[in-house]
């Protein structure tokens, strides 16, 4: 049972903000009641339904010691208690504590692991998986930078992925991904296992965080190029070094222009993300067993060729469509880590 003095202090929440947006404030404070009004507007039609349900029960049972109504009351109260334990479920996630990052795009960052060559290749094709993943959700798609090896493979690959709550679907990508297969360089038909690390992380916005100037430090530098007339001769490819954290962010397009946007925009979403950590793993204690702690050293899927199946061994989801999932039909995995991670988030509510 949801705690009914939780629920009118939501309602009563929501009727002041409506009273005030009438009134109309004025400029920011105005924005900032919008935005708090359509966040609790779901919640609230959910409550509404929720206690009309509870109200039609109620008067149902009334009903019951009426002789010439008392059938009419039993058929009620029979479909009320299939949807109240419906709406009361449905109330209970509406309840859950929002991220804040869950709207945003994401930048996701692919580096190749354990297994040399095999790794780079199957960077190649978690990129392309997610690629495909974008392209059937109706995201955009863009690389920020990919490091290329000479098998077809990348070393590394960072993209951006726009679109609306793309991080709430991604955010459980991250971590070990890990490959068995016969590499194409086996002669003897053995099954190599190489790995990948992804890292999910919540674009940050100028707004997000104050970057004071004096911690950054921007160098310019020839960027390589690919030999012939194609050797780029300006000093176009920006560094970019966090000095207070070390982290450095290189971008080497054509642009030099571009390559600061390009820096600045990965500089501050790493390190908006390292401040969500810094939160996270306070919280880490008491949710250790929950999908999204964000621990990226933790093995967290198999994509295995032989047997053709993925796995997911945080929820033990196995399914045998790897070709599927390659082509970016992933959804059916991720749907189950988000539905963990609401039901380890449902448990922590209830007494």
């Amino acid at each position: 049972m949801v705690p009914i003095e939780k629920l009118e202090q939501i309602k009563a929440r929501f009727g002041f903000l409506e009273a005030s947006m009438a009134e109309g404030a004025a400029g920011d404070d105005f924005a900032a009641l919008g935005r708090e009004y359509a966040e609790l507007k779901p919640v609230v039609d959910q409550i509404r339904a929720y206690q009309g349900l509870l109200a039609d029960a109620e008067g149902a049972e009334e009903m019951l010691t009426d002789p010439e109504m008392k059938e009419l009351a039993e058929e009620e109260l029979a479909s009320l208690r299939e949807d109240i334990p419906k709406a009361e479920h449905s109330l209970k996630l509406s309840l859950l504590p929002k991220d804040a990052a869950d709207q945003k795009p994401a930048i996701i960052e692919i580096r190749a692991g354990t297994g040399g060559d095999e790794a780079a290749l199957f960077v190649a094709d978690l990129t392309r998986m997610y690629q495909r993943l974008a392209e059937n959700s109706g995201w955009k798609f863009n690389l920020i930078s990919q490091t290329p090896t000479e098998l077809g493979g990348f070393k590394e690959v960072i993209a951006n992925v726009q679109g609306k709550g793309v991080f709430a679907r991604l955010k459980f990508e991250s971590g070990v991904h890990r490959v068995q297969r016969v590499p194409t360089t086996e002669s003897g038909g053995r099954v190599h296992t190489s790995a990948a690390t992804v890292a999910v992380l919540p674009e940050a916005e100028e707004v997000d965080l104050d970057i004071p100037a004096t911690d950054l430090r921007i160098d310019t530098m020839r960027a390589s190029g690919a030999g012939g007339q194609h050797v780029n001769t300006t000093d176009s490819a920006v560094r970019i070094v966090h000095i207070p954290t070390g982290i450095m962010v290189v971008s080497a397009e054509k642009s030099q222009h571009r390559n600061r946007e390009i820096a600045m925009q990965v500089m501050r979403t790493r390190l908006y993300d390292l401040e969500r950590q810094k939160a996270d793993d306070e919280r880490a204690a008491t949710r250790k067993g929950q999908v999204g702690t964000g621990d990226r050293s933790e093995r967290i899927r198999t994509y295995n060729f032989p047997q053709g199946r993925i796995t997911d061994h945080r929820i033990n989801l196995t399914l045998y469509k790897l070709d599927q999932a390659l082509q970016g039909e992933i959804d059916e995995v991720i749907d189950a880590l988000i539905a963990d991670d609401q039901a380890s988030r449902l448990a922590e509510l209830d007494p």
